[in-house]
């Protein structure tokens, strides 16, 4: 059976009493297969409809699994031919995803401790990053994210309150993934990658040495009607952790 001209339908194995999201749980398998190359370009996957019968799942969360593989490039939609995996040359290593969900997809084991999580009126500043008007509520969080059991990031974020995780969930899971659970449409982020040399402080909670070169990120996330979803400042143990960019000509 050819898989580029059949529609593929991935073997998943749902854990109905996990905390992970059912969509996460079928979606995941699949973007794995695409990333080693089980799947190559032009794969047809089964539609929606085909995949919730299977799976006994509802076709909303089929939907979702979709969309998520389709939000992360891995896959295109076309009308007429379906769901096929995309062309190997937009398979970026810099797609918008959580740190966490990044690590685990390349092999890690990730665990994360939330050392901040404060909710508070957005001063000047605050408003400006997010396009809030001042004093609206906002939630602050600094976590520091372990890969294979060291540390390997602290992650800074300003949220709108009325879309900020609860501290719970973000001690398991990555902030865009649980954002994406409550239905909320990130669309596209602007970056800025730098270095410095770490503090006192962060070097202590990153274990590395003060004075040590460390990366930086700057990140706004917008959502699909433009809205400001969430203000980042991460800093990454350059020992550890690289950025890689794939750059197109038009």
């Amino acid at each position: 059976m050819d898989d580029r001209t059949t529609h593929f339908a991935v073997d998943v194995k749902i854990d109905r009493t996990s905390p992970v999201p059912l969509y996460f749980q079928i979606s995941e398998p699949i973007s794995k297969l695409i990333a080693d190359g089980t799947l190559p370009p032009g794969t047809r996957l089964e539609d929606e409809l085909s995949m919730a019968s299977r799976l006994n799942v509802s076709r909303p969360t089929a939907r979702k699994a979709l969309q998520r593989l389709v939000d992360g490039g891995l896959v295109i939609r076309r009308r007429g031919v379906g769901t096929q995996v995309a062309p190997a040359q937009i398979h970026r290593p810099e797609l918008l995803m959580s740190l966490d969900a990044e690590l685990t997809r390349a092999g890690h084991e990730t665990a994360t401790q939330v050392l901040e999580y404060l909710v508070r009126p957005a001063d000047d500043a605050e408003s400006q990053e997010l396009g809030l008007p001042i004093d609206t509520p906002v939630v602050f969080v600094k976590r520091l994210r372990f890969s294979d059991g060291s540390p390997i990031a602290l992650l800074n974020n300003l949220i709108p309150a009325s879309l900020a995780p609860r501290r719970a969930e973000l001690e398991s899971y990555g902030l865009y993934d649980i954002l994406r659970e409550h239905d909320v449409h990130l669309a596209t982020a602007h970056q800025s990658i730098g270095a410095k040399a770490v503090g006192r402080v962060e070097a202590e909670q990153l274990g590395e040495q003060p004075g040590a070169a460390v990366l930086t990120l700057v990140r706004t996330t917008y959502d699909d009607r433009g809205g400001v979803v969430e203000f980042g400042h991460h800093v990454y143990r350059a020992s550890r952790y690289t950025f890689d960019s794939t750059l197109f000509t038009r």
